[in-house]
């Protein structure tokens, strides 16, 4: 019998960073940095970043809900960036950084908004992300595709990917 995947696709600030936590989650079958919530098909990275399509650097997550449940990727989701910080995750600013959930069905939105008013009872400051419906995913360049793993001596992966992934005890 064919296990059922499903999707999840959020946006947390780099999505090198994003995608490197997601990838080492035993159940989580893929994770693919690229952009979503825009208005232009098929973006490129430089588009992204003039600000100007409307996108968010994203990963979309392929997982096996039998082996990690969407509530405990949600889980990791709030604690691997600061949702309360608006449009910037460290020194990366701007809106293609912002803290989006896009939920896939119903069942999804009813789930993230449940876990961000659970998370919020513990933050002094509120939390500004968004949980928009899923319009669509775009996969980004090549050489965005698994960022971490490839570079991981490269000074971005060392300060600011390898200690999100030590804090989350994922390295």
């Amino acid at each position: 019998m064919a296990e059922k995947l499903e999707r999840a696709t959020f946006s947390a600030g780099c999505f090198w960073c994003v995608e490197a936590v997601f990838q080492r989650l035993k159940g989580v079958k893929s994770a693919v940095s690229g952009y979503a919530g825009g208005r232009k098909p098929n973006p490129t990275y430089e588009e992204v970043c003039s600000g100007k399509t409307g996108h968010i650097e994203s990963i979309q997550i392929t997982f096996n809900p039998h082996e990690i449940t969407y509530e405990q990727l949600l889980d990791i989701f709030w604690h691997m960036h600061d949702p309360t910080s608006m449009d910037r995750q460290g020194s990366d600013a701007g809106e293609q950084y912002r803290s989006v959930i896009f939920v896939h069905d119903p069942k999804q939105k009813k789930t993230a908004e449940k876990s961000r008013a659970e998370v919020q009872k513990d933050l002094d400051k509120p939390i500004v992300t968004e949980i928009r419906p899923y319009t669509g995913f775009y996969k980004a360049e090549g050489y965005h595709q698994n960022y971490y793993n490839n570079n991981s001596g490269a000074p971005y992966c060392r300060l600011v990917i390898y200690p999100k992934l030590k804090k989350l005890n994922l390295e």
